[in-house]
């Protein structure tokens, strides 16, 4: 209550100070011979102090409208604010120059972003100027457009904004004229603009957060799908086979369940996408063929030709043993005679291309590659490696299958000795 009566108060005695100077300087120089003029003036100062009373009245009213209470610096015709915004300077100087082009009445906009600077030219909305402004001669005392202007400063990560605005004349006016809270109304709406935008801009970031984290339990959810969709028959029958030849020759039936130990042991499940290395997944195949080669005997022959350069290569878990496996089941064991299996490792251009081949029964074109395995290999390598890898499957010459599969190179830490064997293991069933 005190602040809106000294507001008031000053405005008013600026008036009268000025009106009581006018006046006087009148009387003595124009004045003087008309007579006696003491009533007109007294008549006409207070017809202005109450002009200046009710519009003083005014500007308090819609300031507290406009804030909900009144204080001297909501009462200003000139507002400043710092903002801090939570972006680089550059990102916030675009983020503020946004805000400001989208509010009502904006006629210039001139931004240098090397300085960080902007300044814009705002027409005035005078919500009461019909009633306050009687005759056509005070016209001239009215602000026709408010001005802004914006500096912002560099702040490590972020940026600090420097927001004035003001009327479009000169601050000595401030004593004798105000704004109706127009400047008051425009920082606020700067200021809840770039608010709104930093939220926006931070919903959007969680969401791509979440976003991304879905995708990644999604493609782990899909990776682990494909790794557990394993043929369990080979595990029935092997245990089934061992179980018979523990009767006939329990020294083979002990070979065999060491090699499925040895399979098991290199098919338990790693945490998340985690990627194996080639010599593992050469041990694992080893210990799978040398079960197979127990019940096929000798219509299973094993060619491999891996540098040991390229054992201890990246590669995929259990699909090296896919490959296999659909070599076996769709190539060799149709095949009366049974047939060769080879798995060859090559390197170009930062890749690594592993090919499983055999002389199996092969498969004709609307037949290949449309099995569960295979689709399995196609999305794993898409989910995991997107485009930098790639499978291709084709019929070998004379018989049988090719499949490649191509990835990245990149060593594992672990995997240095992975496999160290294995070349001297498939040596034996060559």
């Amino acid at each position: 209550m005190l602040i809106s009566i000294l507001f008031i108060f000053r405005l008013a005695l600026a008036w009268m100070l000025t009106y009581l100077l006018l006046a006087v300087g009148l009387n003595e120089t124009l004045l003087h011979n008309l007579g006696d003029t003491g009533g007109f003036f007294v008549l006409l100062g207070w017809i202005v102090l109450a002009f200046i009373v009710v519009t003083a009245f005014s500007h308090l009213r819609r300031v507290r409208l406009l804030t909900g209470e009144v204080n001297s610096s909501a009462l200003s015709n000139r507002q400043r604010r710092q903002i801090e915004i939570p972006f680089e300077a550059g990102e916030a100087f675009d983020l503020v120059e946004a805000a400001i082009r989208e509010l009502p009445g904006v006629e210039e906009v001139d931004s240098a972003r090397d300085s960080l600077q902007l300044r814009a030219k705002i027409k005035r909305h005078d919500p009461y100027g019909s009633d306050l402004v009687p005759t056509p001669w005070l016209e001239y005392f009215r602000t026709r457009r408010n001005q802004m202007t914006v500096a912002i400063t560099p702040n490590g990560d972020a940026g600090s904004v420097t927001l004035i605005c003001e009327p479009e004349r000169s601050a000595w006016t401030d004593w004798f004229v105000v704004d109706f809270g127009t400047n008051l109304e425009n920082a606020e709406a700067v200021g809840r603009a770039i608010t709104r935008r930093v939220a926006e801009r931070r919903r959007s970031e969680q969401q791509s957060v979440q976003q991304t984290r879905t995708e990644k339990e999604l493609t782990v959810a899909k990776l682990s799908l494909l790794h557990a969709q394993v043929e369990p028959h080979f595990l029935y029958n092997t245990l089934a086979s061992a179980q018979l030849l523990t009767r006939s020759d329990p020294a083979r039936a002990d070979q065999m369940l060491g090699n499925l130990i040895m399979y098991l042991r290199h098919s338990l499940p790693r945490t998340e996408d985690a990627l194996s290395c080639v010599g593992e997944e050469l041990e694992r195949v080893q210990a799978y063929l040398d079960i197979l080669k127990i019940r096929m005997g000798a219509r299973l022959n094993l060619q491999v030709e891996v540098p040991p350069a390229l054992k201890a290569v990246q590669f995929p878990t259990m699909m090296l043993q896919t490959l296999v496996e659909n070599a076996i089941k769709h190539g060799l064991e149709p095949k009366p005679g049974g047939g060769t299996i080879w798995i060859i490792a090559r390197e170009y251009e930062g890749s690594v291309a592993l090919t499983v081949a055999d002389d199996g029964r092969g498969f004709s074109a609307e037949g290949g590659g449309t099995g569960i395995g295979l689709r399995n290999v196609r999305e794993r390598l898409r989910l995991a490696y997107g485009a930098a890898a790639s499978f291709a499957i084709v019929a070998n010459y004379p018989s049988g299958v090719a499949a490649t599969i191509t990835v990245p190179r990149g060593d594992g830490p672990d995997c240095a000795n992975a496999g160290a064997s294995t070349g001297s293991k498939g040596a034996q069933h060559a």
